[in-house]
């Protein structure tokens, strides 16, 4: 993950309550085998009508809302299947954050492990923002200080909670298994500790399939 203290851009709004993640991310598109050519998935639904043509009333389909990377989105965001897809395709697509009043557990696992920044607001200060973007008739500037866990619009200012662990996550660009290897030497001291008083579990994998071989 990369260091990230602040999150400048400008937000739209998706006012869909209980929006799954088959919405973010339908299922015809994690047939492959790797994170190739999510971004075209997106939304795929609401961008793009059974035959394939871009949906004109949908707002990534319209010039104005070309440089948007932060979400408005309705309550319990990213419900549904617990597909990691639906993170990463955002991130592809562009999004560095989604603000709403609830997300689903998973998801926003699933998301901040990944870098993709949610941030949890009480639905009264959702509605202010989607109001502000709902009367600018655009895209709302929008900055995020991750550091000091806030949120400023041209009318608004918010902040916001954000775990410990996630916070440091962010600030110093740690994913899951980086935060893990920061603790690295008391993983090793525990673990000569626990081999000494039980040498018996030590190499058990590798010593049983040696006998195996012989």
């Amino acid at each position: 993950m990369d260091k990230q203290s602040h999150i400048q851009g400008h937000a739209a709004v998706l006012r869909i309550a209980n929006f799954d993640t088959d919405q973010v991310m339908p299922k015809q598109f994690l047939r492959g085998i790797d994170k190739a050519g999510l971004k075209d998935g997106l939304f795929y639904d609401l961008r793009f009508d059974e035959a394939g043509n871009p949906k004109p009333e949908f707002f990534l389909n319209q010039a104005a809302y070309a440089s948007t990377n932060i979400l408005i989105a309705g309550s319990n965001y990213g419900c549904g299947s617990s597909r990691e897809h639906a993170v990463w395709g955002m991130q592809q697509y562009g999004f560095k954050a989604v603000i709403a009043s609830s997300f689903a557990e998973i998801f926003y696992s699933n998301a901040m492990g990944n870098g993709l920044l949610l941030v949890t607001l009480s639905e009264d200060q959702v509605q202010a923002l989607m109001q502000e973007a709902d009367d600018l008739g655009a895209p709302v500037a929008m900055e995020i200080d991750i550091e000091s866990c806030t949120v400023r619009s041209p009318k608004h200012q918010f902040s916001f909670p954000m775990s410990a662990r996630h916070h440091r996550m962010f600030l110093e660009g740690l994913d899951v298994i980086g935060l893990t290897l920061t603790l690295q030497a008391q993983i090793e001291t525990f673990a000569q500790q626990h081999w000494a008083k039980q040498p018996w579990v030590k190499d058990v994998a590798r010593k049983t399939v040696d006998r195996l071989e012989q």
